[in-house]
């Protein structure tokens, strides 16, 4: 009997196993599913990423074109819903061709309703930060006088300054 070789070196997650066909299947369509879940904001718009996200890309058996579900609260579902064809448009206007077929709405929150008060609102950075008043600002230089590098210098007054000023609000 011939010597038996085995085919696993130990445990594997699922995942990590159907990696490779999932990918395989993926690109077999010419579909990469992660394009829209990282550029939602710009594939569907604003004011409906604001509102809705992508959950999964699923695939009929042997049918070309998937499914997009998108992940909506109870009270934004009926907007998300009139608005299906043209999101499936912009998705398919980003590929080229009819890479999703249909669109599924869903309104319930993947964690649980305890916790379903998801927050779609991506945030921007708070362009309008508070400027230091000129005694901080006397403080902050204070500290970083003798540092010789300019560039290093304004950063460390400007690190100083944001130290000085939260101790000041606690």
């Amino acid at each position: 009997m011939a010597d038996r070789k085995p085919t696993t070196y130990g445990f594997s997650s699922a995942s990590k196993l159907l990696q490779g066909r999932i990918r395989k299947a993926a690109e077999g369509r010419g579909f990469a599913q992660t394009r829209v879940l990282t550029h939602w904001d710009e594939i569907a718009g604003a004011d409906v990423a604001a509102i809705s996200r992508p959950v999964e890309v699923s695939y009929a058996k042997g049918g070309f074109g998937g499914t997009l579900t998108l992940l909506t609260t109870g009270a934004m579902a009926p907007m998300v819903e009139m608005r299906r064809e043209e999101i499936r448009a912009r998705i398919n206007a980003v590929y080229g061709y009819n890479a999703i077929s249909r669109v599924r709405v869903t309104q319930t929150a993947p964690t649980g309703f305890a916790e379903g008060q998801v927050d779609f609102q991506h945030r921007p950075k708070d362009a309008g930060a508070k400027a230091a008043t000129p005694e901080v600002q006397s403080q902050a230089r204070a500290v970083a006088m003798g540092v010789g590098d300019a560039d290093l210098r304004a950063a460390l007054e400007r690190l100083a300054a944001n130290v000085i000023s939260k101790a000041g609000r606690e």
